[in-house]
């Protein structure tokens, strides 16, 4: 296979699931995907990495600070447990952002338990290409395929485990399309079962 693979799923979060307090339509669809994704990976022995919003009560990015957004994803709560049905490994390396006064739309932005950020981790593992999945496509996938293809990584976004939340419509359409400008490949899960035989 020549390159050291990683999957990174970002912001699984039952604050962006149905439900929530800024639930995304249909968001809860895309776990048994990525259930299906994490196995794969496991079995290679291919590392699993997750991102999660890890926001104060009160920050400049939420509404009632001037920001965008409603409450959601505040630490130590409900609302910013990863989905119950996301079959995450014990070894997962679970990466928190938002947790000071900044938006932390990219998983860059995160940093483990020991304060090691997302790019010093994935150079300490030798990570050449990412298989990103999550929520939202126009917003945290995006912003953290973005970066990741910035600084140097394959990105492969697995398109069956992703959805958008489209504060207007298109921007989901949109969001991909900027990707794979950037230079993002589109894959889904049957073709990624295909490349890892």
């Amino acid at each position: 296979m020549g390159k050291e693979r990683l999957l990174l799923i970002i912001d699984v979060q039952k604050d962006f699931c149905p439900g929530g307090a800024l639930g995304i339509e249909n968001g809860d669809e895309i776990v048994p995907v990525l259930n299906a994704y994490i196995e794969l990976f496991m079995t290679k022995g291919y590392p699993v990495f997750v991102s999660r919003d890890w926001h104060p009560d009160e920050t400049p990015h939420f509404k009632s600070s001037g920001g965008d957004w409603p409450h959601h994803c505040v630490r130590e709560t409900a609302g910013a447990d990863f989905h119950p049905g996301l079959q995450l490994p014990s070894q997962t390396v679970i990466l928190s952002k938002g947790f000071g006064q900044e938006d932390g739309y990219s998983a860059f932005e995160g940093q483990d338990d020991n304060g090691k950020r997302l790019e010093s981790l994935l150079r300490t593992y030798g990570v050449s290409d990412l298989f990103v999945g999550g929520l939202a496509t126009d917003y945290c996938v995006k912003n953290t395929v973005l970066d990741a293809l910035a600084r140097g990584f394959t990105v492969n976004l697995l398109q069956d485990g992703v959805r958008g939340v489209e504060l207007q419509p298109g921007d989901t359409a949109k969001a991909v399309a900027q990707m794979q400008k950037e230079g993002a490949k589109l894959l889904t899960l049957d073709q990624v079962k295909g490349d890892f035989r």
